[in-house]
């Protein structure tokens, strides 16, 4: 298998941010700010708030500074997508687990909004390079390196927006403890009565209670394979004639192996009735 043949697997938000740069029209300077991305011309990234600072190396001695930042959603507009979230618990437990629930789109746009930008023009970016295009190489170097973040915490799209991943998780917790108290505590575990002791985990076995006598003990059928049968008729002794021998073989053993069935049931029912009425 080739490497151009090997697809990778990307999760479906980072697949979106992708989306959207190869949405642009200029192709060529993409490229060369992916060439940046992977030839570790970006020296750093740091998130302040909703704020997205790199330091990217040109060709200049001092790395360029680029700054990125989208629209962040008011207050008000938040506590509605919170509330929305809250309705579903599968939400709730995606995020919690560091997952981006696959339809959480819909969740912003009920409430008329977008968590991802249609455009790159809808981000606002600026280098401090001599470029006038933008996005110039560096941005474009910070473009995709956001991809491998959104991979690695896709509650940066969150931060970007103006809410870190903690803010939503704290939000979410007290809306949905709200929730449970106004139900009654609907969903709360039930708790052990005082009064009950803990049961004794080498008890689990025990039953010392006399058990009703019309209990039918169920032995194996007769017909089951016991180690009776695996052993095969004994090997009786003889005077060593062959008379003997065959006399034998012909009346005695049959005779012994049959004693011995009506022993090993008899045994193994007393066990069977011994084990069930045990006080020990």
């Amino acid at each position: 298998m080739t490497g151009s043949n090997i697809q990778v697997s990307r999760e479906w938000w980072v697949e979106r941010w992708l989306e959207l740069l190869d949405s642009y029209r200029f192709k060529k300077r993409l490229e060369r700010a992916r060439v940046y991305a992977r030839e570790g011309n970006v020296l750093s990234i740091e998130f302040k708030g909703p704020k997205v600072l790199a330091r990217v190396q040109g060709t200049d001695p001092e790395p360029y500074q680029v700054s990125l930042s989208m629209d962040a959603f008011t207050d008000e507009e938040w506590s509605y997508v919170i509330e929305t979230l809250s309705e579903k618990a599968l939400f709730s437990a995606k995020m919690l687990a560091g997952e981006m629930p696959q339809n959480i789109e819909q969740v912003f746009i009920k409430n008329g909004l977008n968590l991802f930008p249609y455009r790159l023009d809808d981000i606002r970016s600026r280098c401090s390079c001599p470029d006038k295009a933008n996005p110039c190489k560096h941005i474009g170097a910070i473009y995709y390196l956001l991809g491998d973040r959104f991979s690695e915490d896709p509650f940066v799209l969150f931060q970007l927006r103006g809410r870190s991943k903690e803010q939503i998780i704290d939000a979410l917790r007290l809306l949905r403890g709200k929730g449970e108290g106004e139900n009654g505590g609907e969903g709360e575990k039930t708790p052990f009565p005082a009064s009950s002791a803990m049961p004794e985990i080498k008890q689990f076995w025990q039953y010392n209670d006399q058990l009703e006598s019309s209990l039918v003990v169920i032995a194996p059928a007769p017909s089951s394979e016991t180690i009776l049968d695996v052993l095969g008729p004994i090997p009786l002794p003889s005077d060593g004639s062959e008379n003997s021998r065959s006399n034998n073989a012909n009346a005695t053993v049959p005779a012994v192996m049959q004693y011995l069935k009506t022993v090993y049931a008899e045994v193994s029912q007393q066990a069977i009735l011994s084990a069930m009425t045990n006080d020990s």
